[in-house]
């Protein structure tokens, strides 16, 4: 599958540099890694789902790969060890979104090279949905929204609320998946777009699939990782 074309090559990647630290967001101490590449020009925040965590292989591929664009990222555990026991805090869409907003509130007051960085968010599963939610609620704070293989159907009428420019990334063989973000795309106000990669199933383990999931995620977050005042946002599609 060649999907190389569609990415924008940080005008310095050969010489991008990325720090990697843990941390701790409080009040519940929830694990998190931050990749901060040099001269970033943006900050995506990835909200996971289905009982996965800050250590899910697919996101931190994906995270790598937005690293080397020059996009910062924190992958971190919405649920504690102890929540995590009891599956019914997977699918309760509320609770993921409030703990994605408290690490949004977190970086904004951090004395640290990520406040102040445009804001995106980066939802799988269920944390589809969370990312929507908390868009919804954060107005202009959150500059563009990313779903692979999620389930934005759940963030219900979150839906019509959210601003921020919407990509929706479906594998073209993940035919119940395609439907649920079908009717989710319908209800979206905001700028969106519902690609499709062919012949991949929910996963995206297929050969050049997930890949193609990172490359069309870039170029989206590239296009709309801008500070509020300054965004020129594109009409539905």
């Amino acid at each position: 599958m060649q999907t190389a074309s569609v990415v924008r090559r940080h005008p310095d990647e050969d010489r991008v540099t990325t720090k990697r630290h843990e941390v701790l967001i409080p009040p519940l101490g929830l694990a998190g890694m931050i990749r901060l590449p040099s001269k970033a020009l943006g900050l995506v925040i990835f909200a996971h789902g289905s009982g996965s965590s800050r250590q899910s292989p697919r996101n931190n591929a994906v995270a790598e790969a937005f690293a080397a664009q020059g996009i910062a990222t924190l992958l971190f555990d919405l649920l504690t060890p102890a929540e995590e026991s009891d599956r019914r805090n997977v699918f309760d869409v509320r609770l993921l979104a409030d703990r994605l907003i408290g690490a949004i509130e977190w970086i904004g007051r951090e004395p640290t090279e990520l406040a102040g960085l445009p804001l995106g968010l980066f939802g799988a599963s269920t944390g589809a949905a969370a990312a929507l939610v908390a868009a919804a609620q954060l107005g202009d704070r959150v500059a563009a929204v990313v779903s692979r293989g999620g389930r934005p159907d759940l963030a219900n009428s979150a839906l019509e609320e959210v601003r921020a420019p919407t990509l929706l990334i479906v594998g073209g063989a993940d035919h119940d998946v395609i439907k649920l973000n079908e009717q989710a795309f319908a209800r979206l106000k905001a700028p969106k777009r519902l690609q499709i990669v062919p012949g991949a199933t929910h996963l995206f383990s297929e050969p050049g699939a997930l890949d193609a999931v990172a490359d069309y995620a870039v170029r989206w977050f590239q296009e709309h990782l801008r500070p509020a005042a300054g965004r020129d946002l594109v009409p539905a599609s």
